[in-house]
């Protein structure tokens, strides 16, 4: 893991997030009318241009609390930072926030110990959870055991997300940006990811029905997919399946996010969760210079990914 990873990775999520936030809810359609190619500004959020929304900023508190190792309380703490005062927004103030997302902050505000504080309910499944992970992988990178990566990903997820199935997501994005670091070529870390993931699955004792949503990810190969069976929705599985098809059939990283918002739908989720995988592939070198200067709060970015980069060495322990 270097440098131009760690960074790239930063700003992969707010760049595709920024350029994601101006057609939120846009349809396909729409877009393929009318492509996004470089940042726009107001649209659905009325922002300027290169603004990022609330899966950068929780993305970015995500990173900041574990500058200090593993603290569960400190991140819920920072995520309640941001959503009742703007803390990490990109023009500090929110503008954005699902429902569960907002219904789980608040309780963690009234007291909910962030363990129990997520919503568990299936239709609570969005991908409020998966969209600030980067941080988690990264931190993650050099811990061994599989086992304690699957429960520091289930309770930081939990804090709003506690469903197998957001949980199960994020696992699988988590461990598929740790495979990227040591292995550049995204679809021999995919087929790498694949044989994780069933290996540790086939060990626990998680309900198959659950198990099934994943089996064009796991079982299939999600690269083979027609554009046309690849949904952009707020919906966890869409967003984890359209980010990595989004990295397969691409060679950039311009091409990646791009490709990814121009899905429609839930463009800067997508956006910033396909930024993060290309923002590891190809590295900060790899992500266009205007871009990197025009993304709100670049220079605190920058910074936090440095400060992140020298914490990171530290082992992965820590409570909740």
């Amino acid at each position: 893991m270097h440098t131009q990873q760690i960074t790239g990775a930063f700003y992969g999520v707010a760049i595709g997030d920024a350029l994601g936030v101006p057609v939120e809810f846009k349809t396909r359609d729409y877009l393929s009318s009318y492509p996004i190619t470089d940042f726009t500004g107001y649209g659905s959020w009325n922002q300027p241009p290169g603004t990022f929304s609330d899966d950068s900023s929780l993305t970015f508190c995500t990173a900041e609390s574990l500058l200090t190792g593993y603290h569960l309380s400190d991140m819920a703490e920072r995520f309640v930072q941001w959503y009742q005062h703007g803390y990490w927004g990109a023009h500090h103030v929110v503008f954005d926030i699902g429902q569960t997302t907002r219904l789980s902050l608040q309780r963690v505000a009234t007291g909910t110990s962030p363990l129990l504080s997520g919503g568990m309910e299936e239709f609570e499944n969005g991908n409020g959870s998966l969209m600030r992970m980067m941080p988690v992988a990264l931190y993650l990178a050099h811990e061994p055991d599989i086992h304690q990566r699957y429960r520091i990903v289930k309770e930081i997820s939990g804090i709003t997300h506690l469903h197998f199935r957001s949980v199960l997501a994020c696992f699988i994005y988590v461990e598929y940006l740790r495979l990227l670091l040591t292995t550049p070529d995204p679809q021999t870390a995919y087929l790498q990811l694949q044989t994780t993931i069933n290996h540790f699955l086939a060990t626990q004792s998680f309900n198959p029905a659950e198990v099934k949503y994943f089996d064009r990810l796991l079982l299939q190969s999600v690269a083979t997919t027609d554009r046309s069976q690849i949904n952009s929705s707020g919906y966890v599985i869409h967003t984890l399946e359209s980010a990595i098809w989004c990295l397969l059939t691409t060679t950039s990283y311009s091409e990646c996010v791009l490709k990814a918002v121009n899905l429609g739908g839930d463009t800067d989720t997508t956006g910033a969760v396909a930024g993060a995988l290309a923002g590891v592939c190809y590295g900060q070198s790899g992500i266009p210079a205007t871009w990197i200067q025009q993304v709100a709060r670049s220079k605190d970015i920058a910074a936090l990914a440095h400060h992140f980069m020298t914490a990171i060495n530290k082992p992965a322990t820590g409570k909740s």
